[in-house]
């Protein structure tokens, strides 16, 4: 039995930032709750998982990708980050501490060319010595 992790929601104090700064006044389809896909879209990007993976309590996992790539085009998260920090610079990178063991031979280095002798003659080409 796989053991599912809690679903991430901002607290009142947090979306209570965070909300004056969100854009308003979109026309199109009617709206999904914000703090909903808000919440998921936080909770995504804690977890690293791929969008596709988004829990179905935070609403489809693309209007949870598009939200959030629209607003990012928009620069919205940069408003967000500003007002709940005040810095205006936002600093990304990933550091990924993970590697993958290999043998030393699995780059080829040892054992000689991969190739046979048979593929090294051409078809119609007669062997340069006989034993």
């Amino acid at each position: 039995m796989s053991k599912r992790k809690q679903a991430y929601w901002l607290s009142d104090g947090e979306w209570a930032a965070i909300e004056p700064h969100l854009p308003r006044g979109r026309s199109g389809a009617h709206r999904v709750d914000d703090r909903r896909v808000v919440s998921g879209i936080v909770h995504m990007l804690r977890s690293g998982a791929p969008w596709r993976d988004c829990p179905p309590e935070y609403g489809p996992y693309t209007t949870v990708y598009n939200r959030f790539n629209r607003w990012s085009r928009q620069g919205v998260w940069s408003e967000i980050f500003y007002a709940l920090t005040g810095k205006s610079d936002v600093v990304t990178g990933a550091i990924d501490a993970t590697y993958v063991k290999a043998h030393r031979s699995a780059g080829g280095a040892k054992g000689g060319p991969s190739t046979t002798p048979s593929e090294l003659l051409a078809a119609d080409e007669r062997p340069k010595s006989t034993r």
